[in-house]
């Protein structure tokens, strides 16, 4: 039986994404989801004690207060609810109140996993593997319910529409968002400062990816991420990557139990995007697992109520990815004719750098960048990153190894480069900003931004495109999603 219950539609980027592509409007009004990317991961921390399901043992986090009880049909937003962050910290950074977001309807239904031979047979193998508790898990998967809704949101549009670069770009760049991100900097910018510090990765460039991802906690999603992990992992839709996609989500399930079970946290009771991504940055369980820090200290990795571990995870992920410290993430292609008919005949939409500088100078690209040292940089791999806007001249940059970093996040050109342009702006401002308060005070000195601020432009010659240099040889295929 199929139920449907009015929810709120949670405001993040991803699900607004979702909602207007079910609605049949345009893609560019949300960002692609992470959780169609993220980096998987083998299980890192194997344990023995058996499942919890305590109704009552609920971290610190955004929806504790809103949690339902468990056996309840819980796997969408509530509608008659509205949910602030619950630590002081979280409180502090979040945005303020906007008006009341928009009602939908989630169909869910319930049970639908209870006496389930596929589901059992995943028991068996978690039981096998893991030590787990067989009648406690096929309790709690009694109280799951299938997320119709989860199901049609991660469904292709069936009418994609043009990839528009200017609509995205004022998204995400605007004043709310840098007034939020200049907030959350503040607030936290010891943890900001040595995190950065540790990892290598600029403060502005963690600053700028959570404001995108949650507009700094204010947005996690309310979907039941039990629900939405179990129905994507058995009944992910019918569609061409359905195999890989379960495999994923299965994988994602099982280290979501594991990862609960360590921390000592009700699975029930998380709730996360309707792909089951979870916190203030927006990471899958497996991401958690493998990338997640505990910066502050406690035993457990909290990306919901603990800004200090999602600031040391997104730094981790990058790390992790190959973020290169002090080097450049972008660099401007001179606006003449020829540079411009070079870049898009060699704008492939692959993400990993495979173009040499040189090869691409030699075909009579110029740079407009009047500070790179060209020859210590000839050997330097690129990628041509193409930002079309409907009616406009595409408008084209060179991506270095970071650029390609940010792509891990979330695979798109638009939102790599949405990250880098909000974390360009956020570093200048917060510069600024610092400047005018150490001429009231002496004492205090300016933090300079840490990803190089982009200036004119560099001459060489033209004609043929060469051939991809060997790193290009088929590491990931074209971006489907920028």
């Amino acid at each position: 039986m199929t139920l449907t219950r009015l929810i709120s539609a949670p405001a993040t980027a991803r699900t607004l994404l979702a909602l207007t592509l079910a609605a049949g409007c345009p893609a560019w009004l949300g960002a692609t989801a992470i959780a169609q990317t993220a980096p998987q991961s083998p299980l890192q921390t194997p344990v023995q004690a058996p499942l919890q399901t305590t109704p009552g043992n609920v971290p610190i986090g955004r929806t504790q207060a809103t949690a339902p009880p468990i056996g309840a049909r819980s796997t969408g937003l509530i509608a008659q609810t509205s949910v602030a962050p619950t630590t002081a910290a979280g409180a502090a950074s979040a945005a303020p109140a906007s008006a009341a977001a928009p009602v939908f309807e989630e169909e869910i239904v319930p049970q639908r996993y209870a006496d389930n031979p596929a589901i059992d047979s995943f028991i068996d193998e978690l039981v096998a593997r893991y030590d787990f508790d067989a009648g406690a898990l096929h309790t709690l998967f009694n109280q799951v319910s299938y997320a119709s809704t989860a199901v049609k949101l991660v469904l292709p549009s069936p009418t994609p529409s043009l990839k528009n670069w200017h609509a995205y770009q004022a998204r995400f760049i605007e004043p709310i968002r840098i007034n939020a991100g200049l907030r959350f900097w503040r607030d936290n910018q010891a943890t900001l400062q040595s995190v950065s510090d540790q990892y290598g990765v600029p403060p502005e460039i963690i600053v700028s990816i959570i404001g995108i991802e949650t507009m700094y906690g204010r947005y996690m999603g309310n979907f039941r991420v039990l629900d939405v992990l179990t129905t994507l992992a058995f009944d992910y839709p019918d569609t061409p990557n359905r195999v890989d996609r379960q495999a994923i989500f299965r994988k994602n399930l099982t280290d979501y139990l594991v990862w609960t079970r360590n921390a000592g946290i009700d699975p029930t009771t998380l709730r996360g995007s309707y792909t089951g991504a979870i916190g203030i940055p927006q990471f899958l369980p497996s991401s958690v697992v493998q990338y997640g820090v505990s910066y502050s200290g406690n035993r457990a990795v909290d990306l919901r109520g603990n800004p200090a571990d999602a600031i040391a995870s997104v730094a981790n992920f990058l790390k992790q990815q190959g973020w290169e410290s002090g080097r450049p993430i972008v660099w401007k292609i001179a606006p003449d004719a020829g540079s411009q008919g070079v870049a898009q005949a060699a704008a492939d939409g692959q993400a990993v750098p495979h173009w040499s500088l040189s090869q691409l100078l030699r075909t009579g690209i110029q740079l407009d960048e009047p500070d790179i040292d060209v020859p210590a940089e000839l050997s330097t791999p690129l990628t041509v990153v193409d930002l079309p806007t409907p009616g406009l001249a595409t408008e084209y940059v060179l991506g270095l190894n970071n650029f390609y970093v940010l792509t891990r996040y979330n695979q798109s050109f638009f939102y790599a480069n949405a990250v880098y342009q909000l974390a360009q702006r956020l570093a200048m401002l917060m510069q600024t900003q610092t400047s005018a308060q150490s001429q009231a005070n002496p004492i205090r000195s300016a933090p300079t931004p840490s990803t190089p601020v982009q200036a004119a432009p560099v001459l060489l010659s033209p004609p043929t495109l060469p051939a991809p240099s060997a790193a290009s040889s088929g590491i990931t295929p074209p971006l489907q999603g920028k």
